[in-house]
Protein backbone atom coordinates (compact mmCIF):
# COMPACT_ATOMS: atom_id res chain seq x y z
CA UNK A 1 0.00 0.00 0.00
CA UNK A 2 1.56 3.04 -1.20
CA UNK A 3 1.42 6.26 1.24
CA UNK A 4 -0.39 9.60 -0.34
CA UNK A 5 2.00 12.39 -0.44
CA UNK A 6 1.20 16.58 0.01
CA UNK A 7 3.28 19.29 -1.19
CA UNK A 8 4.37 22.21 1.50
CA UNK A 9 6.84 24.94 1.00
CA UNK A 10 9.96 25.96 3.19
CA UNK A 11 12.49 28.78 2.07
CA UNK A 12 15.08 27.85 0.00
CA UNK A 13 17.46 28.96 2.55
CA UNK A 14 16.13 26.11 4.90
CA UNK A 15 16.06 24.08 1.92
CA UNK A 16 19.88 24.59 0.89
CA UNK A 17 21.07 23.92 4.44
CA UNK A 18 19.38 20.24 4.67
CA UNK A 19 20.55 19.41 1.44
CA UNK A 20 24.31 20.58 2.52
CA UNK A 21 23.32 18.03 5.49
CA UNK A 22 22.15 15.25 3.24
CA UNK A 23 25.06 15.50 1.10
CA UNK A 24 27.01 15.23 3.99
CA UNK A 25 25.19 12.22 5.27
CA UNK A 26 25.25 8.90 4.72
CA UNK A 27 22.10 8.22 5.84
CA UNK A 28 19.42 10.41 4.00
CA UNK A 29 19.45 10.25 -0.05
CA UNK A 30 17.23 13.10 -0.45
CA UNK A 31 16.27 16.21 1.21
CA UNK A 32 12.30 15.40 0.98
CA UNK A 33 14.02 11.35 3.27
CA UNK A 34 15.44 13.81 5.68
CA UNK A 35 12.73 15.91 6.62
CA UNK A 36 10.19 13.05 6.93
CA UNK A 37 12.73 12.12 9.38
CA UNK A 38 13.59 14.81 12.01
CA UNK A 39 9.32 15.38 11.22
CA UNK A 40 8.34 11.88 12.22
CA UNK A 41 11.04 12.29 15.34
CA UNK A 42 9.58 15.59 16.33
CA UNK A 43 5.92 13.66 16.70
CA UNK A 44 6.83 11.08 18.29
CA UNK A 45 9.04 12.89 21.13
CA UNK A 46 5.62 15.39 21.09
CA UNK A 47 3.51 11.76 21.85
CA UNK A 48 5.84 10.70 24.58
CA UNK A 49 6.23 14.07 26.50
CA UNK A 50 2.40 13.34 26.63
CA UNK A 51 2.48 10.66 28.70
CA UNK A 52 5.49 11.71 31.14
CA UNK A 53 3.95 11.90 34.50
CA UNK A 54 4.08 14.46 36.98
CA UNK A 55 5.98 14.19 40.24
CA UNK A 56 2.60 14.48 42.33
CA UNK A 57 1.16 11.90 39.62
CA UNK A 58 3.93 9.70 40.28
CA UNK A 59 3.64 9.85 44.11
CA UNK A 60 0.08 9.00 43.91
CA UNK A 61 0.47 6.32 41.92
CA UNK A 62 3.35 4.76 44.45
CA UNK A 63 1.04 5.62 47.32
CA UNK A 64 -1.53 3.20 46.26
CA UNK A 65 0.97 0.60 44.73
CA UNK A 66 1.71 0.77 48.39
CA UNK A 67 -1.59 0.34 49.72
CA UNK A 68 -1.82 -2.92 47.79
CA UNK A 69 1.56 -4.18 49.05
CA UNK A 70 3.25 -3.66 46.01
CA UNK A 71 5.90 -1.39 47.19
Amino acid sequence: MSEEYVSIKIPKKIYEEIKKRVELSNEFNSVEEYINFVLSELLKEEEEEEYELSEEEEEKIKERLRGLGYL
